[in-house]
């Protein structure tokens, strides 16, 4: 049988030392300094030493733990680069493989969801596997009519494991906290633990597959693939080459990095317009770049593959126009008519009184990207960012504290930093002010039939305020 639904005590033992080796490797840290080494040595000795454990175990238990480490993976970027160097290792191993489970439970899986003759399905089946995340592992098959397959099959007992691993975790937040400056892990937790359902559902997540293959079949710039077969706890799709996200963040070209860059803005974006539906697991390893007609083709023939949909939200009407609106007036320096719609939508609770102007400075270096025809993201931005709003002697982390996120937005935001932080890790330059333009409600100004849009400006004002 798999190691995943290993006895809970065992599980439970290894997160719960995690905590206990912090405090062991910090009293190491002292001693080494009381012994003569430098501060900075010791200290960066103890961030690797750390890593090294964290990601070790959460790997190994794959569950909610991998999938913790999976969310923390994409803020990497985050983190200042004296510490982000031991971590960047770690974290990248988590975005492609875990330990496998063994052949025979693969084979028990099959049988049980496919049927004892669950072989004649297939042409071949490669019992080793091409990929491992936090619930499933995928595996290269070749579908009886020819068609090459990727065979996810769901890990005994995962459901289990996700809950007893995240609930484990939620216990010692605060120890984990400082592992991404300015972010605050427990809501983080908890909304891993609230999509455990909706995870462990192959039924669900074929049905968001499906929509998004469709809707994409014949897309110049994404790739879907289309759902073979469905059964509980295996999902047979058809399988894509081509370089993870994860290589092209390693060794990628600035041309690759660009195109990979720029796809993955235009798919956050344009998903949820065109399906209804918004991909909820932005991390390295469900993205491919796939080359043109050739690999030395033209960097605009490349297309974004995109796989595992086992998280998306559901978002009928696209993303809500408020997000849209609000942006395009703060870069039109609105500060009272953003501070209201702020107040309207709830990120700013009734008993709260805030200045619109400071409101209005928290914002604007958060939404620099959209600011310009293109930007670059960059560690540096990024780890600016987070020192900003992370730092507890800052105006900015002072107002922050203060706003307030409705639960309607939560799964968005995250979606978005997470993006974010991808785009800052491969160092892209992307024109994400164009796919705003194109995908975003309520970032152009709707304009009525006499002229003027629906924020009563005159239509040539708007032109002047959006150029």
């Amino acid at each position: 049988m798999s190691d995943l639904p290993r006895k809970a005590v065992t599980r439970t033992a290894k997160l719960a030392a995690l905590p206990l080796g912090f405090a062991g490797r910090a009293t190491w840290g002292l001693g080494k300094r009381i012994g003569g080494r430098s501060a900075e040595i010791v200290g960066r000795e103890l961030q690797q030493r750390t890593a090294e454990q964290l990601f070790k175990v959460l790997g190994e238990l794959k569950g909610g733990a991998m999938k913790f480490g999976q969310a923390l993976s994409v803020f990497e970027s985050a983190l200042p680069e004296e510490i982000a160097g031991p971590y960047r290792a770690a974290l990248t191993k988590l975005q492609e493989a875990a330990p496998p489970m063994p052949t025979s439970t693969v084979h028990s899986v099959l049988a049980e969801r496919l049927g004892e003759d669950w072989r004649e399905l297939f042409e071949e089946f490669e019992d080793k596997p091409s990929a491992a995340a936090s619930i499933g592992q995928v595996h290269r098959a070749v579908w009886h009519d020819g068609r090459e397959v990727a065979v996810k099959v769901q890990y005994p007992g995962a459901g289990q494991a996700l809950l007893s691993d995240l609930a484990q975790l939620s216990r010692f937040a605060r120890l984990l906290g400082p592992l991404i400056p300015g972010m605050d892990v427990k809501p983080l937790i908890a909304e891993l633990r609230d999509r455990v359902s909706e995870e462990l559902d192959y039924a669900l997540e074929a049905d968001a597959q499906r929509a998004h293959a469709e809707v994409f079949a014949d897309d110049p710039d994404v790739v879907v693939p289309a759902v073979v077969h469905q059964s509980d706890q295996v999902l047979v799709t058809e399988w894509i080459d081509g370089m993870p996200l994860s290589e092209v963040i390693a060794d990628g070209s600035q041309e690759q990095r660009d195109r990979a860059g720029q796809l993955l803005a235009r798919f956050l974006f344009s998903g949820p317009a065109r399906t209804g539906l918004l991909h909820a697991d932005p991390h390295p390893g469900n993205f491919r770049l796939l080359a043109g007609d050739s690999p030395d083709g033209p960097a605009e023939k490349w297309r974004l593959g995109v796989l595992d949909f086992g998280t998306v939200d559901r978002l009928p009407d696209g993303l809500p126009p408020t997000i849209g609106t609000s942006l395009r007036m703060t870069l039109d320096g609105e500060a009272e008519a953003v501070y209201q719609l702020l107040c309207e939508e709830g990120f700013v609770k009734e008993s709260i009184a805030l200045d619109p102007d400071s409101v209005l400075d928290y914002l604007l270096p958060i939404i620099e990207p959209a600011q310009v025809e293109a930007f670059t993201f960059t560690r540096d931005w990024m780890r600016n960012q987070a020192t900003r709003v992370g730092d507890p002697r800052s105006p900015a982390y002072q107002l922050g504290k203060r706003l307030n996120l409705p639960p309607a937005y939560l799964l968005i935001h995250r979606v978005t930093l997470s993006t974010i932080g991808v785009l800052c890790q491969l160092g892209a330059t992307v024109r994400l002010r164009d796919e705003l333009e194109e995908w975003m409600p309520g970032f152009v100004p709707v304009q009525e039939p006499g002229g003027d849009d629906l924020d009563g400006m005159p239509e040539e004002t708007v032109g002047e305020s959006t150029a």
